[in-house]
């Protein structure tokens, strides 16, 4: 049973902007600013990291174009290197990197939409348990819905962004600046190593344009659909970024980012005056909610490809006979998610996401080179996407993965090291499993 391809350039690219802009962009500049001693660094911090992002988005579309398979990034790595490789990203994906930005992303979208409906006493880990459930079975029904439902939150998010944007540009703030006590004096002299732990969240908020490549499959045409919607997407969350930060900055000041958990709420506050902070409270509910669809849309497709090659559970790698959709995966992915955030562990492998992440973005992206020496670029089909700029565009995307990487260690070494353990809790899990297929008849 083949996979439905229902996906056409405006929903791809839909999915590549929902799958980076989460609820980040909303809280996360304030740490940045809290990591760099001026705004012009902290401007050129985001426009950094929307250039790496880009180059990443290059290097995706390049080998979206060479294997347009279910499960993307997990085919790239099991082709260039080895299948542990491979098995060991999904690994990391299922228990941590999307696992835990799951658990972590259904308590946002269920505190901010408790106390919007001002039902705070309802208990937030039940109500992230039942979003993850609502969204998880939207997914299982079929490719579409779920991609439809994608559509309308990132129209809403956007469109949210756009009203602080325009405010920011546009109007005079309508309420004083709060007095900023005793704002992070961050060190004058910046290192590159500390300019790399400001990388660390915004990498993290720019994070997820990949998405778009697990849905290979379900997308049409998809050698010139994902290339398309990969630059397209990136570029519109770039310049999104930049211009909110651009509004933080010039109504809240570089000491008033750093001070405040909630740059958004209280750049709006300023603008628009009391009240007008509801707002921003629905904009990243509507996020949240919207992330978490794309959690349950895209990634699945990573544990199914698991199954159909013998390396994790095989009944993962069967699609629905009614709805074509990788239903299983869909269900232990929300299963994985609701016992995180029921049992309140989700914020221990939320830290350990972007170590994890960028390993293997680092590791991808790196492919391109093997692949440049395995299919030379004069065989490939013509018209085929290439990236530009090789080798030195990967190797920058490379060199900054290793950064970020760094800078993760520096800025939180435990949960580093949490993330360590769990990618090599994986190797005994992949043995069994490999064993058990060439025990079987399978190649291992």
């Amino acid at each position: 049973m083949a996979f439905r391809r229902a996906l056409n350039v405006f929903d791809a690219t839909m999915v590549v902007v929902g799958g980076i802009i989460g609820s980040g962009i909303f809280m996360l500049p304030s740490i940045v600013a809290q990591r760099l001693p001026s705004s012009g660094l902290v401007l050129l911090a985001w426009a950094t990291g929307g250039a790496i992002a880009l180059a990443g988005a290059f290097a995706f579309a390049e080998l979206a174009t060479l294997f347009p398979s279910a499960g993307g990034q997990y085919v790239y790595l099991r082709e260039a290197y080895h299948p542990l490789v491979a098995f060991l990203f999904g690994w990391a994906s299922l228990l941590m990197i999307q696992g835990g930005g799951l658990g972590a992303v259904a308590i946002t979208f269920s505190q901010y939409t408790l106390r919007l409906i001002g039902r705070e006493d309802v208990s937030v880990s039940v109500a992230a348990a039942i979003a993850i459930a609502v969204v998880a079975a939207v997914n299982v029904v079929g490719v579409k819905p779920g991609s439809r439902l994608l559509n309308v939150l990132v129209i809403l998010k956007l469109g949210a962004l756009a009203v602080l944007i325009g405010g920011g540009l546009l109007l005079r703030p309508a309420a004083p600046a709060p007095p900023v006590a005793s704002p992070p004096s961050p060190a004058a002299g910046v290192s590159l190593l500390t300019f790399g732990t400001a990388l660390v969240p915004i990498l993290f908020a720019y994070g997820g344009w990949q998405s778009v490549n697990l849905l290979a499959e379900e997308t049409n045409e998809p050698r010139r659909t994902l290339p398309r919607a990969l630059m397209a997407g990136t570029a519109i969350v770039i310049a999104v970024y930049l211009l909110a930060n651009v509004v933080y900055l010039s109504v809240l000041s570089r000491p008033g980012l750093a001070a405040t958990a909630t740059p958004a709420a209280a750049a709006v506050l300023r603008l628009f005056g009391p009240g007008a902070d509801r707002l921003i409270s629905a904009a990243i509910a509507v996020s949240a909610f919207g992330f978490l669809d794309l959690t349950l849309l895209a990634p699945t497709r990573i544990y199914y490809a698991m199954g159909l090659d013998g390396v994790f559970l095989p009944a993962l790698g069967r699609l629905h006979p009614r709805f074509q959709t990788p239903a299983l995966a869909i269900v232990l992915q929300a299963l994985w998610g609701i016992v995180l955030v029921l049992t309140g562990t989700y914020g221990d492998l939320v830290d350990s996401v972007v170590f994890g992440d960028w390993i293997f973005f680092g590791l991808t992206v790196a492919a391109v080179f093997r692949f440049r020496r395995r299919f030379p670029v004069a065989t490939r089909a013509p018209g085929a996407f290439r990236l530009p700029g090789h080798p030195l565009l990967p190797g920058l995307f490379v060199a900054a993965a290793l950064l970020v990487v760094g800078g993760a260690i520096q800025s939180n070494p435990k949960r580093s090291a949490v993330g360590a353990a769990l990618l090599l809790a994986g190797v005994p899990v992949y043995a069994y499993f490999a064993a058990r297929k060439a025990k079987a008849g399978g190649p291992s």
